[in-house]
């Protein structure tokens, strides 16, 4: 079996550490979605206990097919209520602590499918 190096184009999360992410060769230190083409930062201010429906639907205006929630050092759910701007266009969620968020994208970005990573930095 011959394995090929493959890197993505665009976005590509280079760094994650407690408080801050790197993407490519800038480190931002503040929560942010992250798509292959596109950094909005700042996002979900006022940390987990702050998001709600208006931080999802700033996602959802950047047309993933799925994203991927990272909710900061540790996993936690939000109230579904709380991104029904994005299963109501058919958008997936996941759900992770924001480190296997930052990894995930990195996997899907690289199959080049529309993901959005929207991570919670403590």
């Amino acid at each position: 079996m011959k394995f090929h190096l493959s890197t993505a184009e665009g976005n590509v999360v280079t760094g994650v550490g407690p408080g801050w992410v790197r993407i490519g060769a800038v480190e931002h230190r503040a929560s942010l979605i992250v798509t292959g083409g596109t950094i909005v930062t700042p996002w979900g201010q006022g940390g987990f206990e702050g998001l709600d429906e208006t931080a999802f639907a700033r996602v959802a205006e950047l047309a993933p097919e799925i994203v991927l929630l990272g909710t900061g050092l540790r996993q936690r759910f939000p109230h579904p209520r709380l991104y029904r701007p994005l299963t109501d266009r058919g958008i997936g969620v996941e759900v992770m602590d924001s480190r296997a968020a930052a990894r995930t994208y990195n996997i899907i970005h690289a199959e080049g499918r529309r993901v959005a990573a929207a991570l919670i930095l403590p």
